[in-house]
């Protein structure tokens, strides 16, 4: 399975969920891909955001490597959920789906913890003590993601 994790930037959200979900998926040795992109063009090339880095680092993670990347079409060919972190970025990638194959890969991922709910992860980009209740929010929604594949294999 692929998974692509998509914000706005590509440097606050995203990332630290790539991050989370490839921990859960080596700790439980899935054959699973993670990657994440952005549906901006502002930060290509660059690494996380520092307050992502320092509050992934201090839970044991290392995300200082991975770099901003734009969401472009040719995602939805190389991934099998494409999981969104705010209705912003869902209507941004579904505005560039040709199909409804591609359109229905698309979904929030919060949804996996409240089914229909259609809430957003926060963005922490302007608030400095938001980024702990970010790791803790993604990492519960990347829990029930995990669970709710291996259950329903």
């Amino acid at each position: 399975m692929n998974i692509l994790m998509v914000c706005l930037g590509n440097i606050c959200r995203s990332p630290l969920a790539e991050g989370i979900l490839r921990k859960i998926i080596e700790e439980k040795n899935l054959d699973w891909k993670v990657d994440s992109a952005g549906t901006g063009d502002w930060h290509i090339g660059h690494s996380p955001d520092h307050r992502s880095v320092s509050i992934a680092s201090k839970n044991g993670l290392d995300i200082s490597a991975l770099k901003g990347r734009q969401f472009s079409h040719s995602d939805f060919s190389a991934f099998d959920y494409i999981l969104v972190m705010d209705s912003e970025n869902y209507s941004n990638v579904v505005k560039l789906a040709q199909t409804e194959t591609e359109k229905s890969k698309v979904e929030l991922l919060l949804n996996y913890v409240e089914q229909g709910k259609n809430e957003s992860v926060p963005d922490p980009y302007w608030d400095d003590t938001q980024f702990s209740p970010l790791y803790d929010l993604l990492t519960n929604a990347c829990e029930h993601f995990v669970n709710f594949h291996l259950k329903n294999k």
